[in-house]
């Protein structure tokens, strides 16, 4: 058995999601939020470190690490589970980062995803972006819409990642997973090769570089619905991230092509629950007329208002999440107070529950 086989075991037996191997430390696994050591594995020295990452690598993928110093691609221990793996250099040497990818994609109902997403799922064109910080469960949520498409339509479902993650079986739909590095040299080349291949629904893993937005936009405003996720925390800053990304003077450019192509977008947080492990927090926005003419406004802060009004419709705001959570007895006052946009609507129950 490969020696990060009997780290990655431990960390499960801790119910982790994340393995951290670092020279000079034990392994650390991230659980329920936290970094834990796993003490019955002693610190690693460079050359453990250099074999332990070594022994799972491809040898033309080990090359590129040797040669670029980061490298992403994911691993499989059979029978079990999957990992995304990222290998690093840091101020200590080489160090890893093995995230967990369940095996079994989870349902909306398990995952207690708002039921509204699913008019995400029933769009047939456009730009569909779920978004949060890393370790949020972006993939996971992606990996459940993608699912329900597959499971209730017919159509042709092509994935672009670095590394593929979750993988889906043909349902009602085919699912054609492409990873950049052993399938196509880059997500530009992969989106290029999408326009070509017939495809109702594209998945990007990750907006990146300025020209991968640009394509994205490009196949979402040419009549195919397209799924990406971000690092941003919300909706508002979710599309200015998007129009930033290019010069200055293409920004109005761009802002008229994201308004006439977006759909939604999914903001996700994990919180603490008060009793252990962690809840997913939404902010939803979904298709609205005044959508398009805020965005090519420029008036980005009134998304916002959007969201806030049509409530009735599926839309809701982080803070209103964390709100429900919060009276619902999942998380602490300190927790909604930290994950929050407005603090001021946490302050009361903060202090309460600080004076208590």
């Amino acid at each position: 058995m490969n020696a990060i086989n009997h780290m990655l075991s431990a960390m499960h037996a801790l119910k982790g999601s994340d393995l951290h191997l670092m020279i000079g430390q034990s392994p650390r696994a991230r659980a329920s939020g936290s970094l834990v050591p796993l003490s019955e594995f002693p610190a690693i020295t460079a050359e453990q470190m250099e074999s332990i990452l070594r022994e799972i690598c491809p040898p033309a993928r080990w090359k590129h690490y040797l040669e670029h110093n980061d490298l992403d691609f994911a691993y499989e221990v059979p029978g079990q589970c999957r990992y995304r793996v990222n290998y690093l250099q840091n101020a200590w040497g080489m160090a890893a980062v093995l995230r967990q990818i369940p095996t079994k994609i989870l349902s909306f109902d398990e995952l207690g995803l708002p039921v509204s997403l699913k008019k995400m799922c029933a769009l047939r064109e456009g730009l569909v972006l779920v978004t949060g910080p890393t370790g949020s469960g972006k993939s996971t949520t992606l990996a459940a819409l993608i699912d329900h498409i597959n499971s209730t339509s017919r159509r042709n479902i092509i994935t672009v990642e670095d590394p593929i993650e979750f993988v889906h079986q043909n349902k009602q739909s085919i699912v054609i997973h492409r990873e950049v590095g052993d399938h196509t040299e880059s997500f530009d080349d992969a989106l290029k090769g999408a326009m070509r291949a017939d495809p109702d629904v594209i998945l990007v893993g990750e907006l990146r570089q300025t020209e991968v937005i640009r394509l994205a936009l490009g196949c979402a405003s040419m009549g195919m619905l397209v799924f990406a996720t971000l690092h941003t925390n919300n909706a508002p800053k979710t599309v200015d991230r998007i129009i930033d990304a290019f010069p200055a003077d293409e920004q109005n450019q761009i802002r008229v092509l994201l308004a006439g192509c977006l759909r939604g977008i999914v903001s996700q947080l994990l919180c603490k629950k008060v009793s252990g492990g962690r809840i997913a927090a939404h902010e939803i926005l979904l298709p609205h007329d005044a959508l398009g003419g805020t965005i090519r406004s420029g008036n980005i802060s009134a998304i916002r208002n959007i969201i806030e009004g049509a409530r009735s419709e599926g839309m809701v705001s982080m803070d209103i999440t964390l709100r429900e959570h919060l009276a619902a007895g999942h998380i602490s006052a300190r927790e909604a107070y930290m994950k929050s946009t407005d603090k001021t609507l946490f302050e009361k129950q903060l202090a309460a529950e600080t004076a208590g």
